[in-house]
């Protein structure tokens, strides 16, 4: 047997250990604590996270909404990222965070530390749902994947406290195991069988996709209510005015400070000048009168720092520069699974394309671009390599790219919807495990205003409709052509214009004034969807009693 077959079976019986381990305890917990459950707490809630609660937003959107319903609302997960100010300013929320493993368990060997820390795991989760929440929750909503071991936990905690499950089905747990084990695997059918059983019976079931929907439906046979809640973004997410585009891009300056990227963007003087954006020489009295026609206006200049006052006869006010390169932005988590190969390629064939179109007449040209990279991963270092040798002309072909630039940031979270509100055109790179689920950046990207171009999948149409607010490419060289048609011009750009303009006409659909396609904030969304399904039976219920 090979060494990496070796470890294979290595990690597979011991995540089979870690599995009967946990059914096991679930089982003597189970006859020990059986018994009539009593009468939860109305108007309760406990939102289970088994991750980052900082880096769940779904699920901190859906605490949000039920305290905002005066829902008592019970956060719990890990500690990390930093959750969004709005759910912190919330008196019903009451975040409390499960303790990571204990750190004598690095010490010990894989096949021994497993075991024990997924029963720490279990152990603290119990404990938080048990004991940390003085009353049983009325409802206990829990996202999956994953689904070991939060499934059975809350399984187990419903009907011992009789509380109402609901299971938030953002992906199949297994289907992402599947990707490397493949599907024939023995732990990956184990872990089908796994996440089928417990998540079978719930009170309500909610899916992220129509198509996610079906599909278990008629495969599973889940029992309970079953309602589709697309994902949606705060109201923080919105177009940026010039104002926050140049606020913003004074404070990213920093980040743009490379060489290769100051020899690539137009000069800019802070505070009056950005990259992207300017306080019209035309608007302030104490500058050299305006260029010649086509000429690129001069930004080194001195601002008498009255003109910038609000008691100012003239207030002066940011604008979007019209020599500014066009702003592109995806967000990726630098995996496998997300191929940015391709992204690199399309890139490749756009400097191409834009070399051949100088000299021709400017609503022809294609502009520079700024492609701006979000995220954190394993792959981060070897793509921004490869990026930086095409930049500067290292490798052998072409020479230096004149025409595209490429920068990884990691933002703030108050800065992320502000970067997106204030580009110019979205990609996706997203490809689903299980064909089913929608990628969360998109839904944020149309949040700020943002077309994108998106790679294809099963059920994408349910989010991106193609030619209306984005457009779905399948390969590196549709997405060089996608770009180059609805750039060309920029910033006159008309395909991009047409693509922008649907989101206006978008805000009447959710209304139902428009059949083109529906939008609404994540507000609306759930109070939509949502508040029938657990105020009506807050409301039977207190009848009942009375």
């Amino acid at each position: 047997m090979s060494d990496a077959a070796g470890t294979r079976a290595l990690l597979t019986s011991h995540t089979t250990a870690n599995l009967l381990l946990l059914l096991i305890a679930i089982y003597v917990l189970w006859r020990v604590c059986k018994g009539p459950p009593p009468n939860p707490a109305l108007r309760s809630v406990a939102v289970l996270v088994l991750g980052d609660i900082g880096r769940s937003p779904r699920m901190m959107y859906h605490a949000e909404s039920f305290a905002t319903n005066r829902f008592q609302t019970y956060l719990v997960g890990y500690r990390g990222s930093k959750p969004i100010p709005s759910l912190l300013s919330l008196p019903r929320v009451e975040i409390l965070y499960l303790g990571e493993p204990p750190s004598y368990l690095r010490g010990l060997p894989f096949i021994v530390a497993g075991p024990l820390k997924v029963l720490h795991q279990a152990i603290d989760i119990l404990y938080a749902l048990l004991k940390r929440i003085p009353h049983p929750p009325e409802f206990i909503i829990v996202q999956n994947p994953p689904s070991i071991p939060t499934l059975a936990l809350v399984w187990l905690v419903s009907r011992w406290r009789g509380c109402k499950v609901i299971i938030d089905w953002h992906n199949l747990g297994y289907s992402i195991l599947a990707l490397k084990l493949g599907e024939q695997h023995a732990f990956v059918k184990l872990a089908k069988w796994f996440e089928l059983y417990f998540g079978r019976y719930a009170y309500a079931h909610l899916f992220v996709t129509k198509a996610m929907r079906d599909y278990l439906v008629k495969e599973w046979d889940l029992q309970g209510r079953k309602v589709v809640l697309h994902d949606r973004p705060p109201a923080r997410f919105h177009r940026a005015s010039p104002s926050e585009s140049h606020e913003l891009f004074q404070h990213l300056l920093p980040s743009f400070s490379s060489t290769t990227l100051t020899s690539f963007l137009p000069t800019s003087k802070p505070p009056y000048s950005t990259p992207f954006t300017c306080i019209p020489p035309s608007k302030l009295s104490s500058v050299p009168p305006p260029p010649a026609s086509g000429a690129v206006p001069d930004f080194n200049f001195t601002i008498d720092m009255s003109d910038l006052s609000p008691f100012a006869e003239n207030v002066a006010m940011p604008e979007l520069r019209s020599d500014r390169p066009a702003l592109l932005v995806t967000s990726t988590s630098w995996t496998p699974d997300e191929d940015f190969g391709m992204l690199i390629e399309a890139l490749k064939c756009y400097e191409r394309r834009a070399r051949a179109c100088t000299g021709l007449e400017e609503k022809e040209r294609l502009p520079k671009v700024l492609m701006v990279v979000t995220g954190k991963g394993p792959l981060r270092q070897r793509y921004m390599r490869e990026v930086e040798r095409l930049q500067t002309g290292e490798q052998e072909g072409e020479g230096p790219w004149r025409y595209v630039r490429c920068v990884s940031l990691w933002l703030e979270a108050d800065d992320y919807p502000l970067l997106l509100g204030s580009a110019d055109l979205g990609i996706s790179l997203h490809s689903s495990s299980s064909g089913r689920d929608l990628p969360m950046k998109v839904v944020d990207m149309f949040g700020c205003g943002l077309p994108v171009c998106a790679l294809g999948f099963a059920c994408l149409d349910e989010l991106v409709k193609d030619g209306v607010n984005g457009l779905v490419f399948h390969n590196a060289e549709q997405l060089a052509t996608q770009l180059e048609s609805l750039l060309r011009g920029f910033p006159s750009a008309p395909a991009l214009a047409a693509l922008q303009a649907s989101f206006q006409q978008a805000q009447s659909a959710f209304a139902g004034t428009s059949n083109i396609w529906d939008w609404g904030t994540w507000a609306e969304n759930w109070n939509h969807i949502m508040r029938p399904l657990v105020l009506h039976d807050v409301a039977l219920e207190t009848a009942t009693r009375l």
